[in-house]
């Protein structure tokens, strides 16, 4: 066994046939696990902190893995920091349904959601708005791939922390990545002209290291995470805009469906709380509650 002063910390940055890559601050080294860990249930995932035992030749054993902060199940990353949601204004048009499920779920799995509007070269008017709708709750972003509009705060809001690229197909975040990342030639997939959507071109999850720290990942299952191992009652405070009103309910643990006295529900019909928003809590806390079922 090694002792540990000897051992490097690292980032496992890409996981593939066995092999665990991982980033030590300089270079990527090519590992394979101790055989404990190799027996334990817990799975080391791309994003965990290792601690390993270097070779001369760029490789090494990874001797432990340290605490994670944050983990997701699908897809499986560790010690995510933020997720950068990256939604187009035009071609495809926004899908605001599913940029708000992307929000919550960021939400509900405590990861700080950064919302992107990419393609702003092609904006009009009521696409602005709808940015605008946004500004007050989140963190926005407004960038073009193409003229390079926004891509360096974008870049600001990478630095020193782990993030998901996430959203719907055709939408720019190979292209974003490729603008931000000179050399890394992502590919990128052509939009539909039937169908407004771009094909999927990402196929495995890596962790791409930025020159002024941290790391960035396209995770294309990002939209299919499951909802995290939380109480009912602890739903609504992950939900910005219903959150507040949740103290005034006359039930201390009011889930804020049929329960009578219920603030959420009244500020819902007074139309203090937007419709569409409650709609995805039910949605959400549905789920919860078959889960606690089983």
């Amino acid at each position: 066994m090694n002792n540990r002063d000897n051992l490097i910390e690292g980032i496992v940055v890409k996981a593939y046939g066995g092999f665990f890559y991982i980033h030590d601050g300089r270079d990527v080294r090519e590992c394979t696990l101790r055989g404990r860990l190799r027996h334990r249930k817990q799975l080391v995932l791309v994003g965990d902190r290792v601690l390993m035992a270097p070779s001369n030749d760029k490789g090494g054993v990874v001797e432990d893995v340290l605490p994670r902060h944050s983990i997701l199940t699908r897809p499986k990353v560790a010690n995510v920091d933020q997720a950068v949601i990256i939604f187009s204004l035009r071609e495809p048009e926004p899908n605001q349904g599913l940029l708000e499920r992307f929000i919550i779920m960021a939400a509900l799995n405590r990861i700080l959601p950064i919302i992107c509007f990419n393609k702003v070269d092609l904006a009009v008017g009521c696409q602005v708005e709808f940015v605008s709708s946004y500004r007050e709750n989140y963190n926005v972003v407004v960038t073009s791939a193409k003229t390079g509009q926004g891509l360096s705060d974008l870049k600001a809001a990478l630095n020193n922390k782990i993030s998901v690229f996430a959203g719907p197909s055709g939408v720019g975040k190979s292209s974003i990545l490729n603008s931000l990342i000179p050399g890394l030639k992502q590919k990128t997939g052509a939009v539909s002209t039937r169908l407004g959507t771009g094909r999927h071109t990402t196929r495995h999850i890596e962790l791409i290291p930025l020159e002024e720290g941290g790391f960035v990942a396209d995770t294309p299952g990002f939209s299919n995470l499951d909802l995290p191992n939380i109480k009912p009652e602890e739903l609504a405070g992950l939900f910005p805009g219903i959150s507040n009103y949740q103290t005034n309910c006359y039930f201390s643990g009011c889930l804020h469906y049929e329960e009578p006295g219920c603030s959420i529900k009244k500020a819902v019909e007074q139309g203090e709380i937007d419709e569409a928003c409650y709609r995805q809590y039910l949605e959400s806390l549905g789920q919860l509650m078959d889960r606690r079922r089983y």
